[in-house]
């Protein structure tokens, strides 16, 4: 695979006691997975799927021995394992086009990161938002992220209706796949918990759920009110 079929993010924390940290990804160009390039030839039990299966998890057991978002997220638990959730960094965010900087709390800069992981991993639950990553927004305001989800979504209708295929224009089915992604949210988060790690990544973990409940509680239609306006010159 050539460079110019990949997807390239670097991720770069210099925490607040001078310690630096990146974390370098790579997508397929294709088919937006995370291209592993660790050297972990064992994985730790606790990525195993029978330790970390979603209730709503639909890989199965005796073909998938491992959880495709536990075995993505290994590098960033063992770095900030030990982190608190409101210790501040500086995050500068690299892609193929841009650079974005930012003084935050590691929960915040870790959330953006971990957002990109478990979408990439495989995972049947999170598919539906890699097209999300391929157009990744760090440090995104709710609003923004409020937009490129609904966006998204509507594009999506678009090129199901191309195929002749139902539609969904009333985004009944937004609110499904964000059910589903709150199960996988907490459940990670849960189990997470037991390795008694510190909180940084839980609360990362956290700040993703929020959108991802306000969607399930169809609160989207509030969203839409505010964005409306912008669009007063089509009407």
């Amino acid at each position: 695979m050539s460079t110019e079929d990949k997807i390239n993010y670097r991720y770069k924390f210099i925490l607040g006691n001078g310690v630096e940290r990146e974390f370098n990804i790579q997508l397929d160009g294709l088919t937006l997975n995370l291209i592993k390039t660790d050297k972990i030839f064992v994985y730790p039990t606790w990525t195993e799927l029978k330790n970390f299966k979603c209730p709503n998890c639909t890989l199965d057991e005796k073909t998938s021995k491992y959880c495709p978002i536990a075995v993505n997220i290994i590098e960033l638990v063992d770095f900030f394992k030990e982190s608190i959730s409101y210790e501040e960094a500086d995050v500068i965010v690299n892609s193929d086009a841009r650079e974005y900087r930012k003084h935050t709390t590691l929960q915040k800069g870790v959330s953006a990161l971990i957002g990109i992981y478990m979408v990439t991993s495989g995972c049947p639950v999170m598919e539906k938002l890699k097209p999300m990553v391929r157009y990744h927004l760090p440090f995104a305001t709710m609003e923004e992220t409020s937009y490129r989800v609904i966006s998204m979504y509507l594009l999506a209708q678009y090129f199901l209706y191309k195929r002749g295929k139902e539609v969904d224009l009333e985004l009944k089915k937004l609110a499904r796949i964000y059910d589903d992604v709150q199960v996988v949210n907490r459940n990670i988060c849960a189990k997470l918990r037991e390795l008694e790690i510190e909180d940084a990544i839980l609360n990362a973990l956290i700040n993703l759920d929020c959108f991802a409940s306000s969607v399930s509680l169809a609160s989207y239609e509030e969203m839409l009110k505010k964005i409306e306006y912008v669009f007063k010159v089509f009407f």
